[in-house]
């Protein structure tokens, strides 16, 4: 009985973190959108309604700056775990040295924003957003060509994507180390979309 009770309760256990990892990953960039709303001061009338929103302590960026911070962190993540995938499952060694760099240069970006997020007080999402998850779970079900294929087309949309979210901050962004980081990322960010284009060219 005492045995049967352990596993129940191990079973319990397992099936709440996994709830509990299922939510975080659907709602991870809402949830520090969110977060960081609830530090946002930029808004408040008086000091009363500053104490009052600001528990958590105070957001030291304005909300568009914190809300690029979140998407650009979410696509950080994704970029380092899809560029492990491409090494893992990749066929041709274009994509496996793809995913490499990206896996190196990302990591970099994200150690970087990660040190901006923690002096402005921004909070960053603890794992991928839930369109970036379903891009992983469809990647890891391909093998082959057809992953090689795939991969690539998604680098394509999400370099095309993020050149723009960077370009957009590093012209508009408010707070200098958040606009610095945009910045200072987006030569990079363009050297990746030269390269997955290229690989994209040469497959087709």
């Amino acid at each position: 009985m005492k045995k049967l009770n352990v596993l129940f309760l191990a079973g319990a256990t397992a099936f709440a973190m996994q709830a509990c990892n299922s939510s975080t990953k659907t709602n991870s960039t809402e949830v520090a959108k969110d977060s960081n709303s609830a530090k946002d001061t930029s808004g408040m009338m008086s000091s009363k309604d500053t104490t009052a929103k600001t528990a958590g302590g105070v957001m030291k960026v304005d909300k568009d700056d914190a809300d690029f911070a979140v998407e650009a962190a979410n696509g950080g993540m994704a970029e380092v775990a899809l560029g492990q995938l491409a090494q893992q499952k990749g066929m041709s060694q274009d994509v496996k040295d793809f995913g490499a760099k990206m896996v190196t240069d990302h990591t970099k970006a994200n150690n970087n924003l990660m040190a901006v997020a923690k002096e402005k007080n921004i909070t960053l999402p603890a794992t991928v957003g839930k369109d970036e998850q379903k891009i992983m779970d469809d990647l890891s079900k391909k093998t082959g060509k057809d992953f090689d294929k795939a991969y690539v087309k998604a680098m394509v949309e999400d370099h095309d994507k993020d050149v723009k979210m960077f370009e957009k901050e590093s012209k508009d962004g408010k707070d200098a180390a958040v606009k610095s980081f945009a910045t200072t990322t987006l030569p990079v960010l363009k050297m990746h979309q030269s390269m997955i284009k290229a690989i994209d060219q040469k497959m087709k």
